[in-house]
C-alpha cells in the first residue's frame, strides 16, 4: 500500500512539474506580410523564433502570422504598438510620413546591398538618431532590402524617358516622387497585391529588389529589368512594450540577446542571398537585364536620382527635422559598414 501511495505521489509530482513548466512557457504572436513559404519567413523570422525557443529552454515560443493574416501590411506597426500582435515586422514606408528620418536609408547611394543597409539602419538607431520614431514600441532589429530597380512587363527601360506614361508600382513616397519626375505614374500598393495587379493590367511594372521578384513570384510576369537603385526598402521587427514587460527577467534577457546588430546583419545576408537567386531566376527565364553602372554618376540617371535625394532632404528641413544631419550620419555609417564587410 505504501509503495502504491509513493508511486501515486511521484506521478502527481511529475504531472505538477509538467503543468508548471507548461504554464511558464510564453507564446508570442508575430505578424508580418511576407508569404509563409518565402525565404524571408523561413530564414529570418522562423530562424529567429527557433533561436528564442532554444535559448529559453522552451519557455519562449513564437506563433507566426505571415501574409498579413493578423494585420494588413499598412497596419502591422500599429498592431505591435497597440498589442494586436506581440511582435510585428513591416516596412516603415507602408505608414507614410511616420518614419521620415529612418527613410533616409532608402535614398539612392546609401547602401549597395542589404547587409550594408541593415547595418546602416541599425547603427542610426543605436546611435540615437531615430529614437523618437519608435517610442511607442520596442524595436528588436532593423534590416533592409538590397537596392530596388525597375522591372516591367513589356518595356525596355534604357533611360529615364522610357518611363514616360508607365504605371509603376512605387514602394514608398520617396521613390514615387522620383518616378513621377521621370514621367511615370507611381501607384502605391502593398507588396502582396502586386502580382494580381499586374495580371489585371493595373500596373505596367514596378520598382522592386531582386529578392521580391522571387518571393512574390513577379518574375513570372515581367520580362525587362533595369538595375538602377531607386531605393532600398527599410524594415523593422519590433515588439509591444507591454508584452515585453510581462516576461520574466530571464525571458527578457533572451529577447535582448536576440536583438540588435547580429540579427540585423543576419537578415541582410538572407536578403542578399535571395537577391542573387531572384536575378538568376530572371536570367534563366531569358529576360532582358540592363545594368546601369554607377547610376549616381551616369549621364542619364544621375540628375533625377540626385534631385530625388535633395528633394527629400529639403522636405525634412521644412518639417523642422535634422534630415541633413542624419543623412551625413547615414553616409558615415555606410562607409563603416562597408569596411566591416571586407
Amino acid at each position: 500500500m505504501k509503495i502504491k501511495l509513493t508511486a501515486c505521489l511521484l506521478a502527481a509530482s511529475i504531472a505538477g512539474l509538467a503543468a508548471t513548466s507548461a504554464q511558464s512557457a510564453t507564446t508570442l504572436r508575430m505578424a508580418h506580410f511576407w508569404p509563409g513559404a518565402s525565404g524571408i519567413n523561413n530564414d529570418i523570422f522562423e530562424a529567429w523564433a527557433s533561436s528564442l525557443e532554444e535559448a529559453s529552454d522552451g519557455e519562449l515560443k513564437v506563433e507566426m502570422f505571415p501574409s498579413g493574416t493578423l494585420a494588413k501590411p499598412d497596419s502591422l506597426y500599429e498592431a505591435a504598438a497597440n498589442g494586436i500582435a506581440d511582435i510585428s515586422a513591416t516596412a516603415q514606408g507602408y505608414t507614410a510620413g511616420r518614419f521620415p528620418l529612418s527613410q533616409i536609408v532608402e535614398l539612392p547611394g546609401v547602401a549597395t546591398n542589404a547587409t550594408q543597409g541593415a547595418c546602416v539602419l541599425q547603427t542610426l538607431y543605436e546611435d540615437g538618431h531615430l529614437d523618437a520614431e519608435y517610442a511607442d514600441t520596442r524595436p528588436l532589429f532593423f534590416f533592409t532590402t538590397g537596392p530596388g530597380g525597375i522591372h516591367t512587363i513589356d518595356t525596355d527601360v534604357k533611360v529615364p524617358a522610357d518611363l514616360e506614361g508607365l504605371r509603376i508600382r512605387r514602394p514608398t513616397a520617396v521613390a514615387g516622387e522620383m518616378l513621377e519626375n521621370m514621367g511615370a505614374t507611381p501607384v502605391g500598393m502593398p507588396a502582396p497585391d502586386i502580382y494580381t495587379s499586374m495580371q489585371r493590367g493595373v500596373i505596367d511594372g514596378l520598382s522592386f529588389p531582386w529578392e521580391g521578384l522571387k518571393g512574390f513570384r513577379i518574375n513570372e510576369l515581367v520580362e525587362y529589368h533595369t538595375e538602377v537603385p531607386f531605393y532600398t526598402l527599410i524594415f523593422v521587427a519590433t515588439m509591444n512594450q507591454r508584452a515585453y514587460d510581462r516576461l520574466s527577467p530571464e525571458q527578457q534577457a533572451v529577447i535582448d540577446a536576440n536583438s540588435g546588430m547580429k540579427w540585423a546583419e543576419n537578415a541582410g545576408a538572407v536578403f542578399d542571398r535571395l537577391d542573387v537567386e531572384g536575378k538568376q531566376e530572371a536570367k534563366e527565364a531569358g529576360h532582358t537585364i540592363r545594368e546601369i553602372e554607377n547610376p549616381l554618376e551616369n549621364a542619364d540617371w544621375q540628375q533625377p536620382l540626385q534631385d530625388g535625394i535633395e528633394s527629400y532632404l529639403a522636405e525634412l528641413e521644412e518639417r523642422g527635422l535634422p534630415g541633413r544631419e542624419v543623412y551625413k550620419a547615414a553616409l558615415a555609417a555606410s562607409k563603416s559598414c562597408a569596411a566591416d564587410q571586407e
